[in-house]
């Protein structure tokens, strides 16, 4: 389909109705439609498996779904049929359900590098609960966020780091401090600087590159040698690295790791795990401070417990992080050899571990280049692909693949003729996507 004729009237109008509702017309800022050309941000009427149709009835192959979360694709039957189950028999009740038992048990056979876990509902309120037990158990305030690393949560601690600050204290902000990722003589220094006062190494375990050689080890031995806490952010990694995330993969246990995303295939579940000297502190059985660390209405609602016990099982049985990481090399040789075929391999760069995959728009100048991403999505969507990244499902087939590579294909087609014209404005249709994370609106 020609971008000039590829009209999205229903999700335009939907799209205006949001903003007049919704503050940023979505609830995650990841999903507004600045992420997207210019009245080309779909609003979806519903998916399954690997697909997802709009309001106006198109048909899309999407990659990155529910900001990673549904890994098995929508409308997973098993995970479905689980569901369905337990909201016949109730959802929340004003005690524990045997399901909060059998869940924790599933969970921490799974991950077994965890000695006790603790439901919620997002990812944020197992990172923040995750530093707020780092700081009751060191008695330390200050909190060490690998800054090269995009997201922890939406709390003060995290959030007043970033460039969307409005509303934080400068206080809290200043009791977070950042240490590069793979660069162990710059995190001793940090930790030798603020001495005594760092509680916890928050990082994610790897992320667009693997971990150098010899890395997580020493930031381990780092944690144990300065008395900190060292957490480890699984939200991404979490099965899609292996069912018991990087830790399981890489042998390096942390001290807390949290879990979300593709633990409930898009159901609100996410885990605080890690260390029982530790987590007991939030608990009653132990004679120290209790430590306020994770109190949802919502936290154990049977059914996301229900869907989470079915991912593990899915997994397991599956073979599903062995799919991802082979549909992900497939995806990412084809991208990599379309670009190559159109003279644009060095400006459209994929990038990441195969089940994460993540793509990369540089100008002429090899410099990241908002416009170029905005000519490269429009194309994209034009030939039916929804890709904010090319995070893979493992509902994908490879038809599904070979087509996204002949869209890729054609949208790189476009890329060459932007770049010898050294400005891809013609062919942007409007203003060019936008960060996510920017002062000003």
């Amino acid at each position: 389909m020609d971008t000039e004729e590829f009209l999205l009237p229903r999700s335009r109008a939907a799209n205006e109705r949001l903003h007049a509702l919704v503050p940023g017309g979505a609830h995650t800022y990841a999903k507004g439609d600045d992420q997207y050309p210019e009245n080309l941000a779909p609003v979806i009427s519903h998916g399954r498996g690997a697909h997802v149709w709009d309001l106006d009835g198109n048909r899309y192959i999407e990659y990155g779904s529910g900001l990673r979360s549904v890994s098995l694709g929508h409308a997973h039957p098993r995970v479905n049929e689980a569901v369905r189950r337990e909201l016949d028999r109730g959802t929340n009740f004003v005690r524990p359900s045997v399901m909060e038992l059998e869940a924790a048990e599933r969970f921490l056979a799974t991950v077994p590098t965890a000695e006790m876990v603790k439901f919620t509902k997002n990812g944020s309120d197992a990172t923040t609960a995750a530093v707020r037990l780092a700081r009751a158990v060191t008695g330390r305030p200050r909190v060490a966020i690998c800054g090269d690393h995009p997201f922890f949560s939406v709390d003060d601690w995290f959030i007043g780091t970033t460039p969307m600050s409005a509303g934080i204290p400068t206080a809290t902000t200043e009791l977070t401090v950042a240490f590069p990722y793979g660069d162990l003589a710059a995190t001793e220094e940090l930790l030798t600087r603020y001495q005594d006062e760092i509680a916890c190494l928050i990082l994610e375990p790897a992320g667009h590159t693997e971990p150098p050689p010899g890395y997580l080890t020493g930031l381990r031995e780092l944690a144990d040698r300065h008395g900190c806490v060292l957490i480890f952010d699984e939200m991404i990694t979490g099965f899609r690295w292996s069912e018991a995330g990087a830790q399981g993969l890489y042998g390096v246990v942390p001290d807390l790791s949290t879990f979300g995303k593709a633990l409930g295939n898009g159901f609100a579940v996410s885990a605080l795990a890690g260390r029982r000297e530790l987590m007991e502190r939030g608990g009653l059985r132990h004679s120290g401070d209790r430590v306020f660390l994770l109190s949802t209405t919502h936290g154990a609602e049977t059914h996301s417990l229900a869907a989470a016990m079915a991912v593990q099982a899915t997994y397991a049985e599956e073979g599903i992080t062995a799919r991802l990481h082979a549909l992900g090399e497939r995806l990412a040789a084809g991208v990599r050899e379309a670009a190559a075929g159109m003279g644009v391999a060095d400006h459209v760069l994929v990038r990441g571990r195969a089940s994460n995959l993540v793509f990369a728009t540089l100008d002429e100048n090899g410099r990241p280049s908002q416009p170029y991403r905005t000519l490269f999505l429009r194309r994209l969507l034009a030939g039916g692909v929804l890709a904010p990244s090319f995070v893979v499902s493992s509902a994908l087939d490879d038809a599904d693949i070979d087509q996204t590579v002949d869209v890729v294909a054609q949208a790189c087609a476009v890329y060459r003729k932007a770049l010898d014209a050294a400005d891809p404005t013609p062919w942007l249709g409007g203003r060019p996507v936008k960060p996510v994370f920017r002062r000003l609106a």
